[in-house]
């Protein structure tokens, strides 16, 4: 058996008075509130119990007084989502797929903080037994995410051959993709900072960067341009300044590749952050009106989603304003 494991194991010491008793009863006495013995005697069994260095595998060997026992408790299983009764704006269903528009501060899938309130959530709710099932699971295939902070138009499965060939799709890079992105600053051609920067070129309207993208090297929540090593992807954004604004840019952006964070971690490696932002973009407010730098969240929104439906090809083509409070700032305050 595998031994159970954690980055932080509990550190039990052994007091003197416990010479004689099991391991189990002894380490049950020390452990906190809802780590009963026969949990205690399980964990020892799995090799999640040491002392030295040492894995222990009895539950009833004699404890050693004055040692210091590690209990390594395994992560905690995520729960099965559950369907909610979660508003969605549905701008396309079929018998395969679901095309929906996110809103602001709904996250996608369920992970560690946000088990419940999820897109997964509602489309469990939504599409109730439409659900075929992917991979013999009754749940929407999720191929592709957008931040929780950021809107607009997501794909989803809703059987096996629909997530397969939308998962194709998106590993070709066959997607058809924009959003619109409010940045500090305005990106222009006659700034050699900007033109100098490696990996950046012109194409016709548009810049493009091409770089490699990997995890921060001191903030594993964050992603970085890279220079290479493990982890390191290929990432390519196109952009072009739909408008100047004051303090800043509307910008639409076009993905050839679909890298976490891309937008956000290109566009900040530039100079030219998105406005909003608090994990890329919080230096450089200088120059914005005081509503725009206190804006909540990453301005950025999925506006346009277009591929061919997987399973019987027809091309499809969707499109989303943006919503109430990006609008807010492109027209009545960056915009004056």
């Amino acid at each position: 058996m595998e031994p159970e494991t954690s980055e932080n194991p509990i550190r039990l010491t052994a007091p003197a008075e416990s010479a004689g008793s099991r391991l189990d009863r002894a380490l049950a006495e020390l452990a906190p509130e809802g780590l009963s013995r026969s949990r205690i005697a399980a964990l020892i069994r799995a090799g999640a119990v040491t002392i030295d260095g040492r894995t222990v595998s009895d539950p009833a060997m004699k404890v050693k007084p004055g040692g210091t026992y590690l209990v390594a408790l395994p992560e905690p299983e995520a729960p099965e989502p559950l369907p909610e009764a979660i508003p969605l704006s549905v701008i396309h269903e079929d018998a395969h797929l679901i095309v929906v528009d996110k809103p602001a501060g709904m996250v996608v899938h369920p992970a560690p903080g946000a088990w419940t309130g999820t897109l997964v959530n509602a489309l469990l709710h939504h599409c109730g037994d439409s659900l075929s099932g992917i991979g013999g699971v009754r749940r929407p295939g999720i191929v592709h995410r957008i931040d929780k902070d950021t809107t607009g138009l997501l794909v989803v499965a809703k059987t096996d051959v629909a997530h397969h060939g939308l998962s194709t799709l998106f590993a070709r890079h066959d997607i058809d993709r924009e959003y619109l992105a409010l940045t500090r600053g305005v990106p222009d051609r006659a700034d050699p900072r900007l033109m100098g920067m490696p990996g950046l070129s012109i194409d016709g309207p548009w810049f493009r960067i091409e770089t490699l993208i990997a995890r921060h090297r001191a903030d594993r929540k964050k992603m970085a341009v890279a220079k290479g090593g493990p982890g390191a992807r290929r990432a390519v954004t196109r952009f072009r300044v739909e408008r100047p604004l004051e303090g800043g840019a509307l910008i639409r952006c076009r993905l050839e590749t679909g890298r976490t964070h891309q937008i956000r971690v290109h566009l900040a490696h530039l100079g030219h952050g998105l406005i909003g932002d608090q994990t890329y973009g919080r230096a450089g407010r200088a120059g914005l009106p005081p509503e725009a730098a206190a804006f909540p969240r990453q301005a950025l929104h999925a506006a346009r989603l277009g591929f061919r439906h997987p399973v019987n090809g027809d091309l499809l083509t969707f499109c989303s304003d943006p919503p109430p409070d990006f609008r807010h700032l492109v027209v009545n305050i960056l915009g004056r």
